[in-house]
């Protein structure tokens, strides 16, 4: 997924934004779904979207560890049946000295 928020240490990245890739991996049993196949036995991947979408987008943070840590939270305590959540949030380009593509941080919790 691909979002514009306005993380970071400093005030370019406040102020001017950039874009954060988020990945999302859930573990779960999906032996119900696959059986029944009905949305209520799964995760509906259109909410974790949105849940990723109101926090990268909304409250800046200075850190990509605490972007991680909110969406791993808000996934475990929105769906009940997510057994473990991990989450990687890359930055492309932070404008850190040396050369290379981006940076990101994987951040894994669970129940």
């Amino acid at each position: 997924m691909m979002f514009y928020g306005y993380h970071g240490v400093f005030t370019e990245e406040t102020k001017l934004g950039q874009r954060f890739l988020v990945d999302v991996e859930l573990q779960l049993d999906l032996s119900t779904a696959g059986q029944t196949d009905q949305l209520q036995n799964t995760v509906n991947y259109g909410e974790v979207y949105e849940i990723c979408q109101r926090i990268v987008e909304g409250k800046p943070y200075k850190l990509i560890e605490a972007v991680g840590e909110r969406i791993t939270a808000d996934l475990l305590a929105t769906f009940v049946q997510i057994e473990e959540c991990t989450v990687k949030i890359t930055k492309p380009g932070p404008p850190i000295p040396g050369y290379y593509k981006d940076v990101a941080v994987f951040i894994t919790r669970s129940r």
